[in-house]
């Protein structure tokens, strides 16, 4: 398959497409990569690839380790970072070699930010195998780990070598993990490609039955938007900011629900809710609207939660990183595939916005 470069001001690097990890040893080598590696991947992960990876790995002469946490955001701390490192030094991992992320987007955010800290900074490769870590987190260096009830409160700016992208994954993916995938790849159609929208509404069947080539299509086409607007703003200066459409409120969802709901699918409540804003605001058009939930319905995402309540959901949003001089920073939807930032959203308006995703 053919790969994209993304290209920042400090360094460039190749997302390859392809169809399993046999080519991971050659795309390795084109990247100069240590022979001495560790592989850090979770316990699900591990179960289906785990062993596969490595054994690649080991047969093409790399001296590779493996370290695997627990599955789940609620690992996704500082005790998981600690366990990251402790293995890294165990196998004698030093300033030239290299970490492995085998996993979804917990896996390479924990992952890539081990390798910003261990001895002051090491590369790594992002292996995503989830929807979301291939079409979102895989792409554009953010880093970190949830601390004190605030997601990805603690982190680093570390960009990959190297996105090595294996589309089969997605087939042992459960229905809540693509559904969760897909959240991604409409927030993505909804700020910056209103085409995308058309397709996913097109190709609904396709896609839900994870058809190789429209697979290969989707994920494709949202690491282009991605790498597009990360290679315009690598450090959330300014465009960067639209890929938190829905994130805000989303993930006060997401840490109130204590991760009994995907992230796509807190994701997705959090830009119907700003949607509704910008509806009730007279901008978006209420057809939109309709026509935007209907299509998160189809790809089984919510448009509404319960045994949620506002005043945790307002207490979590205000431990939001993206907060500007006390200020919460929403991305506003004008009309699909043009957003724009807003920091004068009052209380009222999100209160009044929730209560509308509210069962």
């Amino acid at each position: 398959m053919d790969n994209l470069k993304l290209k920042l001001p400090d360094c460039e690097y190749d997302i390859q497409f392809e169809k399993d990890f046999n080519n991971l040893p050659n795309a390795l080598k084109s990247i100069n990569a240590p022979k001495k590696l560790m592989v850090v991947t979770e316990t699900t992960v591990n179960a289906l690839y785990g062993s596969q990876v490595c054994a690649v790995l080991k047969n093409a002469g790399y001296d590779c380790g493996i370290v695997a946490f627990e599955a789940g955001e609620k690992n996704k701390n500082i005790n998981t970072i600690q366990q990251i490192y402790s293995a890294c030094i165990k196998h004698g991992l030093d300033r030239s070699s290299m970490i492995i992320a085998l996993g979804g987007g917990v896996v390479g955010d924990m992952a890539g930010f081990a390798a910003a800290t261990y001895m002051r900074g090491i590369r790594f490769v992002q292996v995503p195998t989830t929807l979301l870590s291939q079409v979102d987190s895989s792409v554009g260096g953010k880093t970190g780990f949830d601390f004190e009830d605030a997601k990805n409160i603690i982190g680093a700016f570390h960009q990959p070598s190297l996105v090595y992208i294996n589309v089969n994954t997605l087939k042992t993916l459960d229905s809540t993990q693509f559904a969760s995938g897909m959240g991604e790849v409409i927030k993505h159609a909804m700020i910056k490609d209103s085409q995308m929208l058309d397709f996913l509404e097109q190709n609904k069947s396709l896609v839900k039955n994870r058809d190789n080539d429209i697979l290969i299509q989707l994920v494709k086409r949202n690491c282009a938007i991605k790498a597009d607007v990360v290679m315009h703003d690598e450090k959330e200066l300014g465009l960067r900011a639209i890929l938190n459409f829905g994130h805000t409120i989303g993930h006060a969802i997401e840490s109130a629900s204590h991760f009994a709901l995907s992230h796509g699918a807190c994701v997705a409540l959090g830009m119907v809710a700003v949607c509704a804003m910008s509806a009730d605001d007279g901008i978006l058009k209420s057809q939109t609207l309709e026509k935007f939930k209907n299509l998160l319905k189809a790809y089984d995402l919510p448009v509404t939660v319960e045994n949620v309540g506002f005043n945790n959901v307002w207490e979590l949003m205000n431990k939001d990183k993206k907060k500007i001089a006390g200020s919460l920073k929403l991305i506003y939807p004008i009309e699909p595939g043009n957003v724009e930032q807003r920091t004068d959203i009052t209380k009222e308006q999100i209160e009044k916005a929730f209560h509308y995703i509210s069962k």
